[in-house]
């Protein structure tokens, strides 16, 4: 049965799964027959989470963490060093280097990183949030996807931190250059982090 077949109402719930990243329109297509095929309850359910996501969750406004509650879990952990921050891209990531149990300190979500092709400056990350933070800390450690992108970011990020007398390191060159954090093994990341090197 082509697209333009089906009822307005389902060719909606197509396009609106469509537009979710990595979901072409084959797949969009097999999610809404599967909604519309399946029990009205788990209907139901999806639209619920759905709305309780968007309602929820918010941003930490100390580190920019996705999280329930203000401030966010390990910002509100004492028994972590509070001196050592671990900027990254996004909050995601702050899960890949959870996993590895070697981390103890906190972390600061940038927000993406500087792209001038995307349009992405400086202003449109949480630069200046950094800055006020790396002001009690001893040391950042820029974690940021090895892309060009990321390289960039992280040198400009390193000539701000520098002048204010704090020690910056980076992860250690064991994540290949233009990979993503999110594709890197346990392993490998906990090897980055204990051979980190001063920036």
């Amino acid at each position: 049965m082509a697209l333009h077949s089906f009822p307005e109402v389902l060719q909606n719930l197509i396009a609106e799964f469509h537009r979710l990243p990595g979901i072409g329109r084959k797949t969009a297509t097999r999610l809404a027959l599967h909604i519309l095929n399946a029990p009205e309850e788990e209907a139901h359910a999806l639209a619920r989470a759905i709305l309780e996501v968007k309602k929820e969750i918010r941003f930490c406004s100390i580190c920019f963490n996705i999280t329930q509650e203000d401030p966010c879990e390990i910002c509100r952990d004492s028994s972590r060093n509070h001196r050592q921050i671990c900027v990254v891209e996004d909050a995601p990531q702050i899960m890949l280097i959870e996993k590895t149990n070697e981390y103890q300190g906190v972390y600061h979500v940038l927000g993406g990183v500087i792209s001038p092709l995307d349009g992405i400056g400086p202003e449109d990350l949480h630069v200046r949030e950094l800055l006020q933070r790396a002001r009690d800390a001893e040391e950042i450690i820029l974690a940021l996807n090895p892309s060009t992108e990321g390289e960039a970011t992280s040198i400009y990020l390193a000539k701000l931190l520098k002048p204010l007398g704090v020690k910056v390191t980076r992860l250690s060159r064991g994540i290949p250059m233009g990979s993503s954090l999110e594709f890197v093994d346990e392993l490998t990341l906990t090897r980055a982090l204990k051979s980190r090197s001063e920036f």
